[in-house]
């Protein structure tokens, strides 16, 4: 259990902790699931790094880090859904969670002959959109529960953010169509 496979394991412990702090109103609720998501998705960079740069990549790190990234986005496009966000936020989390879904199985199809299929860079940028968005989210809906905005700023902003999340929407079925062409020779239909 190297360092990069514990903060995997921290991030994975993080995703219930940022969506019980997203979810649970109190004064600042925003800021606080805000701080915890930013620490969490700082844990991916981190232990990335690390992993490549003191050659530590191992096969749990492999399949565990695109994990915990997809349990930490999960349970922020979850919140989104219960705090009410719109319509769209609940295309988007089926999107991803249809390709979690799919590219999870995959995965598992692989592990079976023995192989582990790493992310790919259009997983990542996929990842990193997600993100990206998520904070933008929280950040604007913190600033707007404590009115520190001008009153018309609310519609641009939340469409700000709409057209983040729907990029990362987009980034998910583009992302998943081609890691499964890349990797259809782990779906075994004669068995």
């Amino acid at each position: 259990m190297n360092l990069p496979n514990k903060l995997t394991i921290l991030r994975i412990i993080m995703a219930p902790v940022f969506l019980a702090l997203l979810l649970i109103p109190f004064p600042h609720h925003y800021l606080a699931a805000l701080l915890v998501f930013i620490a969490a998705s700082l844990t991916d960079l981190i232990d990335g790094k690390l992993a490549r740069k003191y050659n530590m990549i191992t096969d749990f790190g492999k399949f565990m880090d695109p994990l915990a990234d997809k349990m930490l986005t999960t349970a922020a496009f979850l919140g989104f859904i219960q705090l009410g966000l719109g319509w769209g936020i609940t295309w988007i989390t089926m999107l991803v969670l249809t390709r979690e879904f799919l590219v999870t199985s995959l995965r598992l199809s692989a592990a079976s002959s023995g192989k582990v299929i790493a992310a790919n860079i259009w997983g990542k940028a996929k990842t990193v959109s997600q993100m990206a968005g998520i904070i933008l989210v929280l950040t604007v809906e913190y600033l707007l529960s404590f009115e520190l905005l001008p009153a018309g700023a609310a519609p641009l902003l939340r469409w700000a953010y709409s057209a983040v999340l729907i990029l990362s929407g987009l980034l998910t079925v583009v992302s998943g169509v081609i890691y499964m062409v890349d990797n259809a020779k782990f779906v075994d239909t004669k068995k």
